[in-house]
């Protein structure tokens, strides 16, 4: 045949033992496998799964605890002392004296969970939530603590959860990517790379849609041109196909050619996606898509967007914050002015996410996960702000399969150190996978000699925040 090569030995068995075990599998298995382009592949469950999804609420920048969820009577009686106790050196090293929470705390539902004025919607979802308020980071300063929440590694290059997820489960829908970030105008520290695939093959990382009703360059086809489009794809396919044997097994080409084929179809569902056309006005009031406060707005479309996704069968969707008059959730200094602006934006929308999924049967199968990379200290930076604290802080879990209305663990009495039930960021992505039906110390990926997982060598699921 022309174009063709003489074929070692070692390439054959290669190529042999993939392609005959996929017909093999195939066989065995018929429309078993996941409909996803991306994870053509038998799922990875372990046991019978609580959730299908994720929508992961990512609060860049680390809200403080001790002023949304875990109020601290002593610091109001403390407020402008020295801090009682022993503190390790913090990120900016300038420590002021004890700093009261300007927002009063609430007690909301059957299950009386306590929330600041900062989120008078969320109190209405109240019993949906699972509290966890002994979290913990081994770092204090943001890029290596967001990769550390995103991959479990406090260095660049890991595969992040979403990629992991959909890695071990593939995805349900043919026409989206598996694991998808909503980018509501803010990258966090550290870049992509908080939601890449690392040594997983390309396909698995995070598909970055920006806000608007334009999420994808070139996403809208010019008139006319869909024939056009098949016919330079079924070329792209032939000049690939040629180039297979010489590549073997190339992952670059690989994700490139299955990344041609998702973009194409991408065109067809992604303007519907994010039309909204379909919503009712009061779906679209509930989240507030036209809210004169254009940072709601604009997390409002998200979280209806992220609801559509999972509706759709995409498996992992991560929000990002949008740009707010307090930028992200980092307050050094106004921290009054900074978490209003930045709760004003995602308070409404977050509620009306959840009652949403609930209404349509779809929050006992979606895990919402609220977090951001490690929290704030408990005195002032300076005179009205605070720093980062890694040592204890709040998270929330709601739906797939989560014991909602609870609360775990403690902080000390100033809201610094988790000192009851102290749980970690790896403890978090277990119990995740364990929601999805996959055990983490079986969802492994070998690489430089080693089997790899997400929580590495540690992590356990946390089986008080299950139903």
């Amino acid at each position: 045949m022309a174009g063709s090569h003489p074929m070692h030995r070692r390439e054959l068995l290669a190529r042999a033992s993939n392609g005959f075990g996929a017909v093999a599998l195939g066989a065995l298995f018929g429309d078993r496998l996941l409909a996803g382009d991306s994870t053509q592949r038998i799922p990875a469950r372990h046991f019978v799964p609580r959730a299908r999804s994720v929508i992961f609420l990512y609060m860049d920048g680390a809200p403080s605890q001790v002023d949304t969820f875990d109020p601290k009577p002593r610091l109001a009686a403390e407020n402008g002392q020295p801090i009682r106790m022993a503190v390790p050196k913090t990120q900016f090293d300038n420590v002021g004296g004890v700093l009261q929470s300007p927002w009063k705390f609430r007690r909301y539902g059957e299950c009386g969970h306590p929330i600041s004025d900062l989120f008078p919607n969320l109190g209405r979802v109240a019993d949906e939530l699972c509290m966890v308020h002994s979290m913990t980071s081994p770092f204090p300063e943001h890029t290596s603590a967001n990769y550390f929440l995103h991959t479990g590694h406090g260095i660049q290059g890991r595969p992040s959860m979403g990629a992991w997820a959909t890695y071990g489960l593939g995805s349900e829908s043919q026409d989206l990517p598996g694991y998808v970030v909503l980018n509501g105008g803010l990258t966090p520290p550290g870049g992509l790379d908080n939601f890449g695939a690392g040594f997983l093959p390309a396909s698995y990382q995070a598909s970055v849609l920006r806000q608007g009703d334009v999420p994808l360059a070139n996403v809208r086809p010019p008139a006319g041109a869909e024939g056009s489009q098949r016919r330079k794809l079924d070329l792209l396919a032939v000049l690939d196909g040629a180039l297979t044997p010489a590549l073997a097994q190339n992952d670059g080409v690989e994700s490139a050619i299955r990344g041609y084929e998702l973009a194409y179809r991408m065109q067809a569902t992604v303007p519907d996606l994010v039309s909204l056309e379909g919503e009712s006005d009061a779906t679209k009031t509930s989240y507030g898509v036209d809210h004169a406060n254009k940072s709601l707005a604009i997390y409002g479309r998200q979280c209806l967007v992220a609801r559509r996704l999972v509706e759709r069968g995409v498996r992992f969707v991560e929000l990002t914050v949008p740009v707010s008059r307090g930028d992200r959730w980092d307050q050094h200094n106004n921290l009054k002015v900074g978490h209003e602006a930045n709760a004003a934006a995602v308070d409404q929308p977050i509620a009306a996410l959840i009652e949403d999924l609930r209404a349509r049967g779809l929050l006992d199968e979606t895990l919402v996960v609220f977090a951001g990379e490690f929290g704030r200290t408990p005195m002032a930076q300076g005179r009205n702000g605070r720093d980062h604290n890694p040592h204890g802080f709040t998270i929330w879990l709601a739906g797939g399969g989560v014991a909602g209305g609870t609360r775990y663990g403690a902080t000390d009495e100033y809201g610094y150190f988790a000192v009851e039930n102290v749980v970690t960021l790896h403890d978090l992505h277990a119990t995740m996978l364990h929601l999805l039906g996959m055990d983490h110390t079986r969802l492994t990926y070998l690489f430089g000699g080693r089997d790899m997982r997400l929580t590495d060598v540690h992590g356990h699921v946390i089986h008080e925040w299950i139903a």
